[in-house]
C-alpha cells in the first residue's frame, strides 16, 4: 500500500536511530575492551574529553571549532585518493581541499576520507573511525537517499521510455518526487539506497591501500618542481587512485543506478525489472556477463580526471584573486568560493556521469551504445544537449538535502565524544 506525504514512513526513521545507536554503540564497546586492555582511563573519562583516535578529520574539527585556518596551513593534503572518485558528489573535494576546513558536513556522500589508515596510533583507532565514518556515511546517504533517486530517474528518464519503463517523462522534480510516491509508494524513495551504503567500506579501504602508493608514485611539490609539474601528478595520482578504486566496487554503483532506475514498468502492469540487488547481478551476468557490470566504466575513469582538472583549475585560477585582503581569512567567503567552485566543477563534468549512467541502463536491453562516445553523439542528435544535464538541479539539491541530518550528528558526536568521525563516503 502507499504512505500519504503527511507521514514520514516510519521505516526510516528507524533505520536512521539504529544507525546512529549502532555507531554509538561501536565507539563505546570498542574504545571500553581497549580501554581495558591498555589500562586507559574509562570510557565514560573518554567521553568526557577530547577523543583524538587517528582520524584525518580531527583536524577539520579544530578549525571548525577554533576558526578558520588559511588553506596554506595544510596544502600537504591535496594528494588524497580520488575526491570524486564516482563522479556523483560535487561537494565531495571539500573535505579534502585545502579551501575549506571542512565542508563535508554539506552533503558529500562520497568523502574519501573518513578515517586514517592504519599508523603509529594503532589498528584499534583505526577500526574505530572506519566503522564510524561508515555510520556516518549511512545516516548522510540514507538522508539524501530520496533526491538522490529522484536525480537518477530525471537523469535517465529517456533510456526509460526507450524500454517501455516509463510511460512519459518527468517535468521536473517535483513532479518526480509525486509520481514515484503515486505509483510506488513512499518508501520506494529509498530503492538503491542499500548498494549506495554498502560502497562505502570496500572503497575506503581501497583508498587506503592505493592513496599512499600513488602519491609517492606522482610526489610534485608546487614549490619544488613548478605549478605544471604539481598540477598533472595531482591529476595523474587522483586519477590512478580513484580507477584503482573503481575497479572494485564500479559494479555496486552499477547495482544501485539499475535498482533506482527500476520504476514499476508501464508496459508490464507494474511488475519491477529487478527483485533486489543480487537479482541484479545474477540477471545482468546471465545477459551481459561480468562487461555488463562495467558499462561505462572508461568514461568513468575519464570524469575523475576531468573533475579535478576543473576543480584544481578554477581553485588556483580564483583563489589569488577572491580571497585577498580581507576576504583572505573570511570564513564566508572561503566557503562561498569552496561551494561554486565544487558545484561548478561538477555541473561541468556532469555530461560525463550522464553518459556514463545511460550506458549502465542498456546492460540487458538489445540496442546498447558502441562507446561512450557514440553515447554522447546519440543522446545529442536524439535528445539534444539540454538532455546531459538532466537531474543537475536535483544532483545540487542532493548536496543539501542530508546537510541538516548530518550536521546534527556530527554534532551529537562532538557532544558525546568529543570528535567527529566523518561524513560519508565514497
Amino acid at each position: 500500500g502507499h504512505i500519504s506525504l503527511s507521514s514520514f514512513p516510519s521505516f526510516v526513521l528507524y533505520q536512521l536511530i539504529v544507525f546512529i545507536i549502532f555507531g554509538f554503540l561501536i565507539r563505546l564497546f570498542i574504545g571500553e575492551t581497549m580501554a581495558d586492555r591498555h589500562q586507559h582511563p574509562s570510557v565514560m573519562l573518554k567521553i568526557a574529553g577530547q577523543l583524538h583516535l587517528g582520524s584525518s578529520l580531527s583536524q577539520d574539527v579544530r578549525y571548525r571549532y577554533r576558526g578558520f585556518q588559511r588553506p596554506a596551513v595544510h596544502q600537504k593534503r591535496f594528494a588524497s585518493a580520488s575526491c570524486n572518485a564516482t563522479l556523483q558528489h560535487p561537494m565531495t573535494q571539500l573535505a579534502c581541499h585545502p579551501v575549506s576546513y571542512n565542508l563535508s558536513l554539506f552533503g558529500s556522500s562520497s568523502s574519501p576520507i573518513c578515517a586514517q589508515a592504519p599508523s603509529e596510533k594503532g589498528i584499534s583507532g583505526f577500526v574505530i573511525d572506519f566503522l564510524m565514518g561508515g555510520v556516518s556515511a549511512a545516516v548522510s546517504k540514507t538522508a539524501a537517499a530520496p533526491i538522490e533517486r529522484v536525480k537518477l530517474l530525471i537523469q535517465n528518464q529517456d533510456e526509460m521510455i526507450r524500454a517501455g519503463r516509463l510511460s512519459e517523462p518527468y517535468t521536473g522534480i517535483g513532479n518526480c518526487f509525486k509520481r514515484t510516491i503515486a505509483d510506488e509508494g513512499m518508501m520506494s524513495l529509498w530503492r538503491g539506497n542499500t548498494a549506495n551504503v554498502i560502497r562505502y567500506f570496500p572503497t575506503q579501504a581501497l583508498n587506503f591501500a592505493f592513496k599512499d602508493y600513488f602519491k609517492k608514485l606522482f610526489n610534485f611539490k608546487k614549490d619544488r618542481d613548478g605549478y605544471w609539474k604539481w598540477f598533472a601528478g595531482n591529476l595523474a595520482s587522483g586519477g590512478a587512485a580513484g580507477a584503482s578504486s573503481l575497479l572494485f566496487v564500479y559494479s555496486l554503483d552499477y547495482a544501485r543506478t539499475r535498482l533506482a532506475n527500476d520504476a514499476k514498468a508501464a508496459k508490464t502492469g507494474g511488475e519491477r525489472q529487478f527483485n533486489g540487488l543480487v537479482d541484479v547481478y545474477t540477471k545482468t551476468l546471465k545477459s551481459d556477463g561480468i562487461a555488463g557490470l562495467y558499462r561505462g566504466f572508461n568514461i568513468s575513469c575519464v570524469g575523475i580526471i576531468v573533475y579535478r582538472g576543473l576543480y584544481f583549475g578554477m581553485y588556483d585560477s580564483l583563489k589569488p584573486v577572491i580571497l585577498v585582503g580581507k576576504l583572505e581569512d573570511s570564513f564566508f567567503a572561503s566557503f562561498a568560493l569552496g561551494w561554486v567552485i565544487t558545484n561548478g566543477a561538477g555541473l561541468a563534468s556532469y555530461p560525463i556521469d550522464t553518459v556514463r549512467r545511460r550506458m549502465m541502463m542498456t546492460s540487458g536491453e538489445a540496442v546498447k551504445y558502441k562507446s561512450s562516445m557514440d553515447a554522447f553523439s546519440q543522446i545529442l542528435k536524439k535528445e539534444g544537449f539540454k538532455s546531459l544535464f538532466k537531474g543537475a538541479g536535483a544532483n545540487i539539491l542532493r548536496a543539501v538535502a542530508g546537510a541538516g541530518v548530518l550536521a546534527g550528528y556530527d554534532k551529537l558526536q562532538m557532544i558525546v565524544f568529543g570528535k567527529k568521525y566523518g561524513s560519508g563516503g565514497a
